[in-house]
């Protein structure tokens, strides 16, 4: 059953939205639509070190009263940034709601970042930098984007350079939260069994008297795009390969179309073209996997295996083959109603999962202002035809336009 959706913009700008829902557990946050494409050529990592240091004090409280101010209640609090957003939430009883929205609007609002707390921060994102070089099938995806949005900041690594961090200082981080918070960048999102009516008092209570300015998105589209092909030498039990280009943003009509070719590419099921071909039939890869990720301007689509050092050729073939069937002939009726009914159980599962919903909620808000239902969603879905299928796979699968970044011995 369809659950009510409210959104409602305050004086200042902020947008908030609001899904009542009958469960005991509830779900809240901001959503700040800032990122590492915001971030200027001295300021690589701060988005991601922003969302830490947002944890580390304010004038109300510490660090451990924050913790506390959350876990003594059984409240989970949770953080993360994206190329274009920083998330702050929280799950936590429906009885402790106001407790938890004031909490999250003083760390939005009032975050002083300490100079103790960025220095002890600091160490903690330089581990788990290291522990990100560590690990080459995760470190492929951020040098594959940086060669598809050569010279934007789009393409940089989400966590920055121990370089970048070790010169940051409170002043710093305190600049780039000042010249990038913008009310209507921001939107408060929220899942739970509140009349929406005690949410918006709450929201004019911590939200609406927060002077910030209106400024707008000032980011610049990535432009001039050269495909290449890279080898980077690398000391690894196996090789690694990403392979693919520029797609479709947020806002195109053929996103979800895009969303079904990568299922059937690539997706998750085990049925997928490209798990059938070079692992079920020809044993190459343990992992092989496609993926398509829209941001509010560009997009990019990429396919990843691992694969042992003398059959990267093989499987690059292998690859190519799927995808110029795919450019050729349309799919098959059976295999386009089996290609729907998976992508439809998805949308299902996820909407059972409140903490999804919450940060699907908040996002559609701040980038279509609006909420689709599931039954619009699944419509979109079933109305997709095979013949748009294969116009999307001609308009992205021309090897022309694609991009290799291999690690390999």
């Amino acid at each position: 059953m369809e659950k009510s959706v409210n959104i409602h913009t305050l004086k200042n700008g902020i947008r908030v939205v609001h899904m009542e829902d009958s469960l005991r557990v509830a779900y809240c946050g901001m959503l700040l639509n800032i990122g590492t494409r915001d971030e200027l050529e001295h300021e690589h990592g701060y988005a991601h070190f922003l969302e830490h240091l947002l944890f580390k004090g304010t004038s109300r409280y510490n660090a451990l009263q924050i913790i506390d101010m959350a876990e003594s209640v059984g409240a989970d609090l949770n953080a993360y940034t994206t190329k274009e957003e920083i998330f702050l939430y929280a799950g936590f009883l429906k009885e402790n709601y106001e407790r938890i929205f004031a909490l999250i609007s003083d760390l939005i609002f009032d975050s002083n970042f300490p100079e103790e707390g960025l220095k002890t921060e600091k160490e903690v994102v330089i581990d788990e930098i290291n522990s990100y070089k560590d690990t080459p099938s995760e470190l492929i995806f951020d040098d594959f984007e940086d060669l598809v949005f050569d010279g934007c900041a789009l393409g940089k690594n989400i966590l920055g350079t121990q370089e970048s961090l070790k010169k940051t200082t409170s002043k710093d981080i305190l600049n780039f939260r000042n010249r990038l918070y913008s009310s209507d960048r921001m939107v408060f999102f929220s899942v739970g069994n509140i009349p929406f009516k005690r949410v918006v008092r709450m929201a004019e209570k911590y939200l609406e008297n927060q002077q910030i300015r209106k400024i707008g998105s000032q980011r610049i589209k990535p432009t001039s795009y050269i495909p290449k092909t890279v080898t980077i030498h690398k000391k690894t039990h196996q090789a690694h390969c990403v392979i693919g280009g520029r797609s479709f943003d947020l806002y195109d009509g053929r996103r979800q179309t895009a969303i079904l070719l990568n299922n059937l590419l690539g997706g998750p099921f085990m049925s997928s073209l490209l798990n059938l071909s070079l692992r079920e039939k020809h044993g190459l890869a343990y992992n092989v996997e496609s993926s398509y990720s829209p941001y509010s301007d560009t997009g990019i689509w990429n396919i990843y295996f691992g694969t042992d050092c003398s059959d990267v050729d093989k499987c690059v073939s292998l690859i190519y083959k799927e995808l110029n069937k795919l450019c050729r002939k349309e799919i098959s009726d059976a295999r386009m109603t089996k290609l729907k009914r998976q992508i439809i159980s998805q949308l299902l599962f996820s909407s059972e999962n409140k903490e999804n919903v919450a940060l699907n909620l908040g996002k559609s808000i701040l980038y279509y202002n609006q909420f689709d239902s599931l039954e619009a969603t699944i419509k979109e879905v079933e109305e997709i035809t095979a013949k748009q299928i294969l116009e999307v796979a001609n308009l992205l699968f021309d090897e022309k336009s694609f991009s290799t970044l291999i690690y390999n011995k």
